[in-house]
């Protein structure tokens, strides 16, 4: 039964999807990310990477679509590297100081939360719920408005530019952050009821 499970969502044909092979790497970017700010105080290279890794978060998803490459086990790396990024990268700016701390802890806040409900309906046996569009539409806002506001606080040329477009980007996907995170309570509720209903 085991090997079954691994199979239908863990095969070789699923992991090993250009799109997934993109989700891994920003996985393995925010450590890198992490030291670059932490440990080098380059608020430039590290506010670059992380726009980088906003544009990966389109890139793979547009080349999912478009070549036919969607998978199960993408539908939940993709978000999962997400919020992780978000989740280890918005603490690291608090402390940077280049994000005002009232914005980057309701980001933090509905992403912990919203993470926090996916784990709980997954250990309940609830339906895997897909992200909705609100939702994708408020990850890629903040996925810029976050290394604008770090390249704002840096010495980088147009440094006031890349504040401005920070609050332009950042203020409307907040917003639509917590509305995407409302959306999905009635779509977790529906998930949890057909997660109960015995299979035959």
């Amino acid at each position: 039964m085991k090997e079954g499970v691994f199979s239908k969502y863990f095969n070789r044909e699923e992991i090993l999807t250009f799109p997934n092979l993109i989700s891994f790497a920003r996985l393995g970017c925010i450590p890198w990310f992490a030291w670059l700010l932490v440990a080098n105080e380059d608020r430039i290279y590290a506010g670059l990477l992380l726009g980088i890794l906003g544009v990966t978060d389109w890139v793979d998803g547009w080349i999912a679509r478009r070549f036919n490459q969607i998978s199960e086990l993408g539908k939940i790396l993709d978000p999962t590297a997400d919020r992780l990024l978000l989740i280890v990268a918005v603490p690291v700016l608090i402390i940077d100081g280049s994000v005002p701390a009232w914005f980057a802890l309701a980001a933090l806040v509905r992403e912990t939360l919203v993470g926090g409900a996916a784990i709980l309906l997954a250990i309940l046996g609830a339906r895997r719920i897909d992200v909705t569009w609100w939702g994708k539409t408020s990850t890629f806002a903040m996925m810029w408005a976050f290394p604008c506001f770090l390249l704002g606080e840096s010495e980088i040329f147009g440094s006031e530019f890349f504040t401005f477009f920070a609050w332009l980007s950042g203020l409307p996907g907040l917003i639509i952050a917590w509305f995407s995170a409302a959306q999905y309570i009635p779509l977790a509720k529906r998930a949890y009821k057909e997660g109960q209903v015995p299979k035959n």
